[in-house]
């Protein structure tokens, strides 16, 4: 029988083999290289553009003339918070800079907020009474927009007059802290709860504990004493306008007609209404401050890393 004679076919050198993967490696690291550099460019190239665009922000958008005599306008809007544009800090800043300047004629604070932080409406109460002192003559007024309640109505109190539409809602002056409790669902997905705390009452309010008695008294008096803050600080601001009926400070909120019978506000007018009749002045310039785009991001980024640092716990609300 005839013999295969095919040659087989050469095998590569175990050095050229070695070599190949080699330069394969060196080409993937290279490739890699590249992109990391590519991304690390393109990181800074955002954060450049941001600081930019963040630096071409000069502040408020002052749309009168601030060097004519002038009413200034701060608006205070959405919830008041420390990590949102309605903040203590920057509401404090706008109206300060406005009581300054010698052409500024009347302050006036135009509040469309459901409320939020307790702390952030008293530090705005404090300066503008702080502010009324300095500056008896300069008027400083608040005009409730669509929403005036809890902590809104707390800023609005320190004001020398109120305004609202008749339609506006006004008041709601209460506290509240709310959680949700799910021990029953725990107990029907067979789920047990492992809670370790130094210190007796460390682990009150706990949502996946059942609600104590007396954990439940202690937040009680914790709300009570913080609503007896706010009804003396309204109490203060608007003094014998307000009603003496208790329902005032019950929770409860009102239309501007009901809020003018109940003393809540002084009369219906809007900023632009009153800055006319009022104070005989169509020069409005806008005081309010305007975070850039630099300080939002990086209040956002705080704001969420105080968020996940802070666990559970609760804090009262004026809303």
């Amino acid at each position: 029988m005839p013999q295969n004679t095919a040659t087989p076919p050469p095998s590569l050198d175990s050095q050229q083999i070695l070599q190949t993967i080699l330069l394969e490696t060196v080409r993937e690291q290279r490739a890699k290289r590249r992109w990391g550099i590519f991304f690390k460019l393109f990181f800074i190239f955002v954060i450049a553009a941001l600081v930019i665009w963040g630096s071409l922000d000069t502040g408020s958008d002052q749309n009168g003339d601030i060097h004519k005599p002038h009413i200034a306008i701060i608006h205070i809007n959405n919830e008041i918070a420390a990590d949102a544009d309605a903040n203590a800090t920057d509401i404090i800043a706008a109206v300060d800079l406005a009581a300054k300047d010698p052409l500024t004629q009347a302050i006036i604070l135009d509040i469309n907020s459901p409320g939020g932080s307790p702390v952030q409406a008293s530090y705005v109460y404090n300066e503008i009474r702080r502010l009324k002192a300095l500056h008896p003559k300069m008027a400083i007024d608040s005009v409730c927009v669509d929403l005036c309640a809890s902590a809104a109505y707390y800023i609005a109190s320190a004001a020398d007059n109120i305004y609202a539409n008749p339609t506006s809602l006004v008041g709601s002056i209460g506290v509240l802290m709310d959680e949700f409790g799910f021990v029953d669902v725990m107990k029907k997905v067979g789920v047990t709860r492992r809670l370790f705390t130094a210190g007796e009452h460390k682990g009150f309010l706990d949502p996946f504990s059942p609600l104590k008695t007396t954990d439940q008294h202690f937040v009680q008096s914790l709300l009570d004493a913080d609503h007896q803050i706010f009804i003396h600080d309204v109490k203060q601001g608007r003094g014998k306008r307000l009603s003496s009926d208790s329902i005032v400070f019950s929770g409860l909120i009102w239309n501007g007609n009901t809020a003018l019978s109940l003393g809540l506000i002084d009369g219906m007018s809007s900023s632009a209404d009153l800055a006319r009749t009022q104070f005989k002045n169509v020069n409005c310039v806008d005081y309010t401050t305007q975070r850039n785009v630099l300080d939002k991001l990086i209040a956002k980024i705080s704001s969420e890393f105080f968020h996940q640092v802070k666990g559970t716990l609760l804090t009262p609300t004026f809303s």
